[in-house]
């Protein structure tokens, strides 16, 4: 292997300081097939995932309002629930986790993450971020309206019938994650 390659290879994606993916951060992870494979997203899959999804969001006090798998690649838009979240460990064991369910296929070595910054979680930058997660299917020609692809949806802890495509969602989610940080909306 030449010395080129090596270091192509062993070069990871820069991550902020762990305090950024701590506590209350809203942080969009991109997670891609390695070789962008396909094959291996169907419905029993999809379920098996939202289930993976569940007992991350448990386990590192978070919330997924909203996510989407495609045929090569996934969207995961996390959202700490209080100071005791950690998404870099969760993303580690939900990765590893969610590996182990695709094999023969895998996931390229990193994961790409987006950290909002305080204005992106606000007026118009969380719904825009949203609204990108959920057409992604359309942007790919994959169906015509995004509420009809059968692999997006939300996972909140104890809130089972949080649905993006459902009118009311956002007032719904809003409601759940202020009580959840004993807060008033």
């Amino acid at each position: 292997m030449s010395t080129l390659w090596r270091s192509i290879k062993n070069r990871r994606l820069k991550r902020l300081d762990p305090l950024f993916y701590r506590g209350l951060s809203y942080v969009h992870w991109t997670i891609s097939m390695q070789g962008r494979s396909t094959g291996w997203l169907n419905q029993s899959h999809y379920v098996a995932v939202r289930e993976l999804l569940l007992h991350t969001c448990a386990r590192w006090y978070l919330c997924c309002p909203v996510f989407c798998l495609m045929p090569d690649h996934g969207h995961f838009l996390f959202v700490g629930l209080e100071e005791r979240a950690d998404q870099l460990p969760a993303m580690a064991w939900f990765r590893r986790e969610w590996n182990g369910l695709l094999n023969p296929h895998k996931q390229q070595d990193q994961a790409y993450d987006s950290v909002l910054k305080e204005d992106d979680r606000k007026a118009d930058g969380f719904p825009d971020l949203v609204a990108y997660i959920l057409r992604n299917p359309i942007r790919k020609d994959l169906t015509e309206n995004w509420s009809e692809w059968p692999y997006s949806g939300c996972v909140f802890p104890g809130y089972p019938k949080l649905d993006p495509r459902k009118d009311f969602f956002w007032d719904n989610f809003w409601t759940a994650y202020y009580r959840q940080n004993g807060m008033k909306n």
